[in-house]
């Protein structure tokens, strides 16, 4: 059976270097030497991916972006399916202590709180920009910085493409857990739909986790049952889903990268990251030795999120609206949360009148569901 470090081994010297890094408690390392590296501008980046690095999906997305970045001359190392436990620690402090790496991308959600902060203190000439976590002001180290795109964006656009072609009037969203990124995305992909026809039902099944094969395939087949014909998603790596629903005769709109080639037919559309945009302003800025980013957000317009190419089950329809949307969402007068909004309870979260937008921290705590999609937070 070929294990993942069969497919992307690690030489064993840095084996046995981690090994002892472990066993000395995640060794301090020169801070004059981090320094030295920096001023040279020999910098090593480090990419850090919580599953495979050919999931179709997440970690894919981000390091389709780190070949990228290796294009552009500088040395990347990258280790995946690295839990979100102490384990990522010993990674990250073998990429400081024995590659050099100044700069480092740790790319899932729950490597944050405590492992990042953890090391920061320790290695404090070493830049770690996080994906997706909410580094807070006078909270947070200075060497320590997140970055997200606003993706709800784009999973309006599926939301829109998904109205037009479900015949059920059911659509499906199947999600890892209900934190505030995954619930955006949700009321998004439904606010979407709606738009196009209010009548339209999300179901939502959470599995728990962000990659769960099994529970992902169960819960497509059974929303299936269940009469759901459009279906997209927030796990890491979409493949599963993707190809069960397409098996039952049903619609997706992918998430995170394309995942068109596995399903030509039933690929509607997607919403995928463009990492390299965020990367190259990280990166540029430790070169150049101005201060680390520490909160970096952006959407359509930033280059940050784009849309997958249309399928060929797309109506002309469905296209114009969507693109018609994106020009607006482009321009900066569209705005997804707006009043009066309710949640699936009846409850009013967004007042009449009030619209918001993407920088307010309150949809960065999103923490209902909207009206019309069926299932609990």
């Amino acid at each position: 059976m070929t294990t993942p470090d069969d497919r992307f081994p690690i030489d064993s010297s840095r084996r046995r270097s981690l090994a002892q890094l472990s066993a000395l408690g995640l060794a301090a390392a020169s801070p004059f030497a981090l320094r030295e590296a920096l001023a040279a501008g020999k910098l090593t980046i480090g990419f850090i991916y919580v599953g495979p690095k050919d999931d179709f999906g997440y970690n894919q997305a981000h390091a389709q972006a780190a070949a990228e970045v290796k294009k552009l001359g500088f040395k990347i190392i990258e280790e995946e399916n690295v839990p979100e436990t102490v384990a990522v620690q010993k990674t990250m402090t073998g990429m400081i202590v024995q590659d050099g790496a100044t700069l480092l991308f740790p790319t899932s959600y729950g490597y944050f709180d405590p492992h990042i902060l953890a090391l920061a203190g320790k290695y404090p000439d070493v830049r770690f920009s996080h994906c997706g976590g909410l580094w807070t002001e006078g909270k947070h180290p200075k060497n320590v910085g997140s970055f997200f795109g606003y993706i709800d964006e784009a999973q309006y656009l599926n939301g829109v493409v998904a109205g037009h072609t479900t015949k059920s009037k059911k659509i499906a969203f199947i999600a890892a857990k209900p934190i505030p990124q995954v619930l955006r995305n949700i009321n998004a992909f439904t606010l979407g739909a709606k738009s196009v026809d209010p009548k339209i039902t999300c179901s939502v099944i959470f599995t728990g986790d962000w990659s769960m094969p099994v529970k992902e395939a169960e819960a497509t087949n059974s929303l299936a049952d269940q009469g759901c014909d459009v279906f997209t998603m927030h796990v890491d790596g979409p493949k599963v889903i993707v190809e069960t629903a397409a098996k039952r005769g049903k619609f997706v709109c992918g998430y995170h990268a394309s995942q068109a080639k596995l399903a030509p037919q039933a690929y509607l559309t997607g919403a995928e990251w463009n990492w390299i945009t965020v990367y190259k302003t990280i990166i540029d800025a430790a070169v150049s030795g101005k201060p680390h980013p520490n909160f970096l957000r952006g959407g359509l317009k930033d280059g940050y999120v784009k849309t997958s190419a249309y399928g060929p089950a797309v109506s002309a329809a469905a296209k114009k609206q969507a693109d018609d949307i994106k020009a607006k969402m482009i321009a900066g007068s569209f705005d997804i949360f707006k009043g009066e909004l309710k949640d699936n309870k009846g409850k009013v979260v967004i007042p009449a009148g009030t619209v918001l937008k993407q920088t307010d921290i309150q949809l960065e705590q999103m923490n209902y569901l909207v009206e019309g999609v069926i299932g609990s937070v």
